[in-house]
């Protein structure tokens, strides 16, 4: 399964943060996943604790794929 790990940079501090989804289209180009970092950026949705936002500017997307290498499996 591929997810999208999306990097933002947060409005104090500079700190990075990542939204990671699932179940996501894998056909999204670069320009269309960064125009979608930046509405969700200028909708300022997400802050801390302090009331400071958190994904305030974007910094990177990876489409992420994950195979889990099974060692043994006594479920059966």
């Amino acid at each position: 399964m591929k997810s999208l790990d999306l990097a933002f940079r947060s409005a104090i501090g500079g700190a990075v943060h990542h939204l990671k989804l699932n179940y996501v289209n894998t056909d999204l180009d670069a320009d269309t996943i960064r125009a979608a970092m930046q509405k969700i950026a200028d909708a300022e949705l997400f802050v801390d604790k302090k009331g400071e936002q958190m994904y305030s500017k974007p910094v990177s997307a990876t489409y992420v794929t994950e195979q889990d290498n099974v060692l043994f499996d006594d479920k059966a």
